[in-house]
């Protein structure tokens, strides 16, 4: 398989340690961009391709916020080579966005009332039994 073209500035140390995992998703991310998408809406296709997404951008979020494995060098690194989402992350670190799914649930443009997306409203506003399912990225509830 053809690697992914970087910059060609090489990757500072430590990036030995987080390639086995990126390499994994986006290895997944191929698999899942090729599967067929008979049966599903044209927006459920695309929910697996987010939760990839997000998935990528939250390890490296949890590398370098949480657990502190990884240099300042080597998240930047990854911000600039768009490995992670630096907007999501961004959002993350901010009170009550520390769960977000993804970034077009929170934008009212994309919504009819001009609101944020369901699966923002608290599981507690809700209905006792409902499924709430975004359009969006498939999340069925992010904020907390």
């Amino acid at each position: 398989m053809p690697r992914v073209r970087r910059s060609r500035k090489p990757p500072p140390d430590g990036w030995e340690l987080i390639e086995p995992t990126l390499d994994e998703l986006d290895q997944k991310m191929r698999e899942t961009e090729t599967e067929s998408h008979d049966g599903m809406r044209k927006v459920e296709s695309l929910w697996p391709i987010f939760k990839l997404h997000h998935q990528k951008s939250r390890y490296i979020y949890d590398l370098f916020f949480r657990r502190k494995a990884i240099s300042r060098e080597l998240y930047d690194y990854c911000l600039k080579e768009n490995i992670a989402d630096k907007n999501l992350i961004a959002k993350w670190k901010k009170q009550g966005y520390e769960n977000l799914c993804c970034l077009r649930c929170i934008q009212a443009r994309d919504t009819n009332f001009g609101t944020n997306c369901i699966c923002r409203v608290p599981k507690s506003k809700l209905e006792a039994g409902k499924v709430v399912e975004c359009v969006h990225c498939g999340c069925r509830g992010c904020s907390g």
